[in-house]
Order: C-alpha cells, then sequence, then structure tokens
C-alpha cells in the first residue's frame, strides 16, 4: 500500500528522513514545472526547487492537513515564486536608480564637452594676444599679477584684455542664441 501524502508529510514532520525524501521524489518534478511557469527560466526554477526542498522541512511543521499535501504545496511553491519575483522587481529598480544617476553624470559630462568644445572654438575667435593672457590666467590659473609678470605687461594691462575676452565670449554667445 502506498502512503499518502499527508500522512507522509506528518511523518516528515517528526523527522522521518525517509518519508520526507518520499515526499520529495514525488512532488520534485511539479515544483520545478510550477516554478518554470511562474519565473520563465530554467535556471531559476531550479534553484527555485531546490531552495523549497532545503526549506521544507521547517515548513512541514505549519502543514495542518486541513487541504491536500499537493495544494498546500503549491502555496508554499507561488510563495516562494512571488518572493523571487520582488527580489527580481527590487534588484531592477536599485538598477535602474543607478541607471538614472549614470544618464545624469553622462549628461553632464557631455554638457561640460559640449561647453569645453564651444570655449575652444571661441578661443579660437580671439587675438592671439588676448588667447595668451586667457591661457595663463584661466587655464594656468595665474593671477594678473603673475601672467603680466609673464607677458611683460602691466598687471592693468592683463586686466584689461581679461575684459576684452569677456566681452568677446559674451558676444559670440548672444550670436549663437540668435541662430
Amino acid at each position: 500500500m502506498v502512503a499518502s501524502d499527508e500522512s507522509l508529510a506528518a511523518a516528515a514532520a517528526r523527522g522521518d528522513r525517509a518519508a520526507f525524501a518520499s515526499l520529495v521524489e514525488r512532488h520534485y518534478d511539479r515544483i520545478f514545472r510550477l516554478g518554470f511557469r511562474i519565473l520563465g527560466s530554467r535556471a531559476d526554477a531550479e534553484d527555485l526547487a531546490q531552495d523549497i526542498c532545503v526549506a521544507l522541512p521547517g515548513k512541514l511543521a505549519r502543514f495542518d492537513g486541513r487541504s491536500r499535501f499537493a495544494t498546500w504545496l503549491h502555496r508554499v511553491v507561488i510563495n516562494a515564486a512571488r518572493d523571487v519575483l520582488r527580489r527580481r522587481a527590487s534588484r531592477a529598480r536599485a538598477g535602474d536608480g543607478w541607471g538614472d544617476i549614470e544618464r545624469m553624470r553622462r549628461a553632464e559630462a557631455a554638457e561640460r564637452r559640449d561647453s569645453l568644445d564651444w570655449l575652444a572654438a571661441a578661443m579660437t575667435a580671439l587675438k592671439p594676444d588676448l588667447r595668451e593672457t586667457v591661457a595663463l590666467v584661466l587655464g594656468e590659473e595665474m593671477s594678473h599679477a603673475e601672467a603680466a609678470a609673464v607677458l611683460g605687461l602691466s598687471e592693468g594691462s592683463v586686466s584689461w584684455r581679461m575684459s576684452e575676452v569677456r566681452k568677446t565670449l559674451r558676444a559670440l554667445a548672444a550670436q549663437e542664441e540668435r541662430i
């Protein structure tokens, strides 16, 4: 005579290893199939089936026999699969968050690159003496006094050149906005 799932579950809950092995042997394929149908991935379904088999001895103590064992086991599989899907969705949301940060970082980098490209192009529109002054003051981060010493000019001349640079760049930017 073949033992029922319910009697095997009761025996397995009391620690009968043979009863537990019989339950797993009978229902492993069912656990896998249902997991596969819900999760859509063979690897995920295999992992789910193994996780359920590992956790099943502890869960059997909560099987009260009010429903058929197979019905109860389906509920265990569905709940475990839902947990997998929730974790997957959480990871995806977390990944999306990092993706948003990466997209923002790339957009800022592109904007910075565009600004630098515009500035480089605008610099070619400057007269050579103004370009030299900008290269020292902004590029090399020299004070007006330091740049004046390098260029052999007065500090006032360097300040005037920087003022001319700002005027020229503003005019170029305004011209581009009109286009």
